[in-house]
């Protein structure tokens, strides 16, 4: 489901619980409301509120590792590819060919990540997505060294074109994200027992509600960045395509 989608589901389990512990208010008999009752259900909303913040600190931390991963995978691979290109430089005339393959397999692969479209992205776990690299790596295991360093040389491309594919694979199933949805419900619902327990016990007035509002949309704001962080290749949030922009510029030097 669209994180937007799930954010708007959040605040409205939210806030509405908010609004339903007011409307719990008024029907709810006068000895259900004394101190004694209070202190016992803050005590309780305390602990749940302690729960709350050590389950959203942990998807926090989970999303961003998500994204500083698939931010440094990015980089690797673009950094490889134009080390290749230069080794394939190194070699001679003979890999021209290559390079060129190189190049035109490297733009193929680099415009569904830089356009953030779902629906291109899954085009990179096809056998035409697999069959670029592979083919690369075909072509360089052909190559016949004329020397030590040629051989040196077509021993350093074939390490990096299986380092290529290693991160490749990385980034095509960390596309879709690790966050745990059960988690996530689990939390939203420990939320909701909150903020319908503030509205229980809080007067019925224009600023309390603008106040519970505000912590909804805080909430909700939050759990929208933990969906985006989870998804760094879509999204309003996602990994700069910059690093691979200029890969493909050095590219053919």
């Amino acid at each position: 489901m669209d994180s937007r989608a799930l954010t708007l589901i959040v605040f409205a389990s939210v806030f509405g619980s908010a609004l339903f512990g007011f409307y719990l208010r008024k029907k709810l008999p006068d000895r259900h409301l004394d101190s004694e009752s209070k202190d016992i259900v803050k005590l309780a909303t305390g602990l749940i509120a302690t729960l709350s913040a050590l389950v959203l600190g942990l998807l926090v931390s989970s999303a961003k590792g998500t994204f500083d991963q698939v931010k440094n995978e990015l980089m690797q691979v673009a950094v490889k590819v134009v080390v290749l290109d230069r080794v394939l430089a190194q070699y001679g005339p003979e890999a021209q060919n290559i390079r060129d393959r190189l190049k035109i397999g490297f733009t193929e692969g680099s415009e569904p990540l830089i356009s953030g479209n779902e629906a291109e992205q899954d085009k990179l776990d096809t056998p035409e997505g697999v069959a670029r690299l592979e083919g690369v790596q075909a072509l360089i295991r052909e190559l016949t060294p004329h020397n030590d360093a040629q051989r040196g040389l077509q021993l350093r491309a074939i390490q990096l074109t299986s380092e290529l594919a290693s991160s490749r694979w990385l980034l095509v199933m960390q596309r879709r994200g690790s966050i745990s949805i059960p988690l996530l419900a689990v939390m939203v619902f420990w939320l909701s027992i909150i903020f319908a327990v503030w509205g229980m016990f809080s007067p019925r007035n224009l600023l309390v509600a603008g106040v519970l509002c505000l912590s909804a949309l805080s909430v909700s704001g939050a759990t929208f960045l933990i969906l985006e962080l989870d998804q760094p290749l879509t999204g309003v949030i996602r990994v700069s395509p910059v690093p691979l922009q200029r890969a493909l510029e050095h590219l053919g030097e």
